[in-house]
């Protein structure tokens, strides 16, 4: 897979998406497909994401933040592509508001 294969993708959700395990759904998601990053809460109640890998996995992880777990309600999801920079070795989650790498 060449460079030009991989992407980050930003993605902020808006919804009832705190409380509901947004966040262990997407650790999930994003470990089975092998992609790296983190997620938060933030402080306006959004859920924000910073993903790594192959642009097609995080075409499928994109797709899934618009579903969400059970429990959630997905208003919006507002997604930026940005290209990789190889800086996350793991996916995790981040404390509410991290507002950077």
């Amino acid at each position: 897979m060449s460079e030009d294969d991989l992407a980050r993708l930003e993605a902020i959700v808006r919804g009832r998406v705190q409380g509901v395990g947004f966040r262990w759904f997407v650790i999930d998601r994003a470990s089975y497909l092998g992609l790296s990053g983190w997620v938060a809460n933030e402080q306006d109640g959004g859920v924000r994401c910073v993903v790594e890998g192959p642009r097609k996995d995080l075409l499928t992880l994109l797709e899934a933040l618009h579903e969400g777990p059970v429990s959630s309600i997905v208003e919006r999801v507002h997604a930026e592509w940005l290209p990789w920079t190889g800086a996350f070795g793991s996916f995790g989650i981040r404390s509410g508001g991290h507002s950077g790498d």
